[in-house]
């Protein structure tokens, strides 16, 4: 299948802070041509024809109104990460669009953070840690 043929995918960016991770970028590149907001906003009449999907990556890009009114062609926005309460679903199906969510893509690094947690409190390492400093001794032998 040629690129210009690939259904758009409307992003915010690749790499950097609030990106798409670059091997994320990767897979998605094998099946839908990569639209920024920047090329999007440069260009909204010819990209907004294109976009066909918007990939939401840690909640970016947001999607309101404005944006659902500017993507005549839009079928689906696939939602990575935990939970889509930032996505107002019934102004969204208004609009014919589907909501696809990745529900157990981070599911074991949530627990392991929580079990993490958990035992930290238990255990009391933070507290812990703060006396491990060079200096702090003097804090443990006062308490």
């Amino acid at each position: 299948m040629a690129e210009e043929e690939l259904p758009g995918v409307l992003i915010l960016d690749v790499g950097g802070t609030h990106g798409v991770l670059e091997n994320l970028a990767a897979l998605l590149e094998k099946h839908f041509r990569l639209i920024t907001m920047k090329e999007f906003l440069e260009n909204k009449k010819e990209m907004s024809k294109k976009i066909q999907c918007v990939f939401v990556f840690e909640r970016r890009p947001t999607i309101d109104q404005e944006l659902l009114e500017s993507l005549p062609n839009l079928k689906v926005i696939g939602n990575s990460g935990v939970g889509v309460d930032h996505l107002d679903l019934k102004m969204i199906s208004n609009f014919g669009v589907k909501v696809t969510n990745t529900p157990r893509a981070v599911v074991d690094p949530t627990a392991d953070i929580g079990v993490a947690l958990m035992l930290a409190s238990a255990r009391r390492l933070v507290e812990g840690n703060v006396f491990s400093f060079p200096g702090s001794y003097l804090l443990w032998h006062i308490s």
